[in-house]
């Protein structure tokens, strides 16, 4: 976190022993350490809740662009097989036509 040399560290400790004293500086000593601890510890969850709302958005974001790929497939298929339909339905119906000509046509030749 801080570049901190291990000289100023000692200066730290002598100035902490000289204004706090020999008895209770294992004590000031423990409770800093719990409180940095406890800081530390801190940071991190705050990080980890951090990249667990970026990973939620980032599977959002995939969630939402497969949903329009699906959409897109979809449509695709929808007009493929309105082509087919077309594309069948249209002989058929020539065939259809044709028989109906036909069929006015022997109907007509039997009046006669």
């Amino acid at each position: 976190m801080f570049d901190v040399s291990f000289s100023e560290l000692m200066l730290i400790g002598v100035i902490a022993l000289i204004v706090i004293g020999p008895e209770r500086l294992p004590k000031v000593a423990r409770t800093v350490g719990h409180l940095l601890g406890r800081a530390q510890r801190y940071v991190n969850e705050v990080k980890s809740d951090i990249q667990k709302e970026m990973d939620l958005k980032e599977i959002g974001d995939i969630k939402n662009q497969m949903e329009d790929a699906a959409r897109s497939v979809q449509s695709s298929m929808t007009s493929s097989v309105e082509d087919l339909k077309s594309a069948v339905n249209q002989p058929t119906q020539v065939v259809q036509d044709s028989l109906d000509e036909a069929r006015k046509a022997l109907d007509v030749k039997k009046d006669d």
